[in-house]
């Protein structure tokens, strides 16, 4: 099993804490993982993207001139796609099904698979506390300072609080979850993954 520094806000360390090798040391499935994220990417989709084809532009009644004779091409409709304002040939429409499916057993694998690779890239923080005197993002900032995440962070406690959620909530880089929300797009899209102790206890409780 791994050990992993517990550090205070100051970034100064206060302990070692050892990792649960069933959540943070498995054997990472790639495969699942990638499924896991186009899943997550697609469920972000609106699906309201459209064009219309031939049949749906307005004009193109009638042959715009004789099929012999002219010396051009032979046309058969003023709205065919080679014609400007023409119908778009094979364009998205918003019947299409994005949909992916994962069962219970495989989300659970690409979520200890991307908190392995966290941890086994050094990307993973672990803090004793993340408890705020004010809420001014001042003080948010500086602690992210002292800890040298200032891009991409994945902030995890295990209970939200009004100092926390305003302090944080002006840093565009930081997303801020409780240990019951995490998932892999967080995960993977973070350069630095922050957890606190109680919120690393519960995501360990529950994917054992």
């Amino acid at each position: 099993m791994a050990k992993q520094t517990v550090l205070n806000i100051k970034g100064e360390k206060v302990k070692d804490v050892t990792l649960s090798k069933e959540v943070f040391g498995v054997e990472p499935n790639n495969v699942v993982l990638y499924d896991a994220i186009t899943l997550a990417q697609n469920s972000l989709r609106q699906g309201t993207h459209a064009v219309k084809n031939r049949s749906e532009v307005s004009g193109g009644g009638r042959k715009p001139w004789r099929q012999k004779g002219t010396g051009r091409a032979r046309q058969g409709s003023i709205r065919a796609p080679q014609w400007y304002h023409g119908g778009v040939v094979f364009g998205p429409q918003t019947n299409a099904n994005h949909k992916k499916r994962q069962n219970r057993k495989e989300r659970r694998l690409a979520l200890k698979s991307a908190l392995t690779y966290k941890a086994n890239n050094k990307e993973l923080i672990v803090l004793d506390n993340f408890d705020l005197e004010t809420n001014k993002t001042k003080e948010a900032l500086s602690i992210l300072k002292s800890l040298e995440a200032t891009k991409n962070v994945l902030l995890v406690v295990n209970e939200l609080n009004d100092n926390i959620i305003l302090a944080t909530r002006n840093i565009d880089y930081v997303t801020l979850l409780e240990a019951s929300e995490i998932n892999v797009l967080d995960i993977v899209s973070a350069d630095k993954m922050i957890v606190t102790l109680d919120a690393l206890n519960t995501i360990e409780e529950v994917l054992k």
